[in-house]
């Protein structure tokens, strides 16, 4: 009986100090709510903890001690970390046709692009000459989701860089620039008339004249076409600037030459780029490096550059 009245003692004693430790912390975090100005900001990892400590305690004495939030939203923090624990949606499986890879998708974009006559059976054809098997409405849906309309369509809407691309082999420009000679009449200007093939950036000066008229361009126009031997005899097309040089009459000698001349847009030098990237390159690394006594001169260099 004597050891029955000391452990009655000693946990009487032990659960009011408990009782004690509990009211002052009640109180304590009491008096440290009431001086935040703000909320507290909890993170996950401190929710989950209160949340598992407040199922055990229960709701009716977490009405009594809790001021960090509600009970209702502290059971809810509860309820969803038990739910948590079924959440198979990271590992589910979704119904359907595996997506695309994204290399494959770029491959189709840019055979698209790069061939504007090739419809949806030829892409599908090319792709199976590499390896891969896709169907014409899987090929259709690619170019749909990247803005890329039918073959039919992409004649009608292609852009100038795409336009290049295709007919690279096929494509050449023309253009003038001039230098400034000196002469025993003193400086003058000469006018610089060549033509590029922008495929293999083979270049040739067909004319140079201070005084390029029509007459001295539709010669030009009739060495340029020549069978067999004309620069431009095996292109089909020839951009040029809408200088008045290139005359109708020029244009029309080099149509009958199976060539399209094709005129640019007003202040459009980039369209023409190949053209003005020669001119930027013979000017800087020869022409303007050099002091030109007469045209025999300016020959020789631009024939030397």
């Amino acid at each position: 009986m004597d050891w029955m009245r000391i452990l009655a003692y000693i946990t009487g004693t032990v659960d009011q100090e408990l009782l004690l430790r509990n009211e002052y912390l009640v109180a304590e975090n009491r008096i440290l709510k009431d001086q935040l100005k703000t909320p507290l900001r909890l993170t996950d990892a401190e929710r989950i903890t209160l949340a598992e400590i407040a199922h055990r305690l229960g709701r009716k004495a977490l009405e009594d001690i809790a001021k960090t939030a509600k009970p209702d939203t502290i059971m809810g923090w509860y309820r969803k970390l038990i739910a948590c624990k079924f959440d198979g949606s990271k590992a589910r499986r979704y119904p359907g046709r595996p997506r695309i890879e994204p290399e494959l998708e770029a491959l189709v974009v840019r055979m698209a692009k790069e061939n504007i006559d090739w419809g949806y059976d030829r892409i599908v054809g090319a792709l199976a000459n590499l390896g891969y098997t896709l169907s014409d409405e899987t090929v259709g849906n690619i170019l749909r989701r990247n803005g890329i309309p039918p073959a039919s369509a992409r004649k009608h809407t292609t852009t100038w860089k795409g336009f290049i691309r295709a007919h690279m082999d096929v494509l050449a420009g023309t253009d003038f620039f001039t230098v400034e000679v000196l002469t025993l009449r003193g400086l003058v200007t000469y006018y610089v008339l060549f033509f590029i093939h922008l495929e293999c950036r083979r270049v040739e000066v067909s004319g140079i004249t201070p005084h390029p008229n029509e007459r001295w361009m539709k010669q030009i126009a009739r060495n340029v076409t020549m069978d067999e031997w004309g620069f431009v005899g095996n292109c089909s097309y020839l951009i040029h600037d809408r200088d008045s040089k290139f005359t109708d009459s020029f244009r029309a000698i080099v149509r009958s030459g199976q060539v399209e001349p094709l005129k640019l847009p007003a202040r459009s030098p980039n369209l023409n780029a190949f053209a003005e990237r020669w001119v930027k390159s013979v000017k800087e690394e020869c022409l303007s490096k050099l002091i030109l006594f007469g045209e025999a001169s300016l020959r020789r260099a631009l024939r030397e550059s």
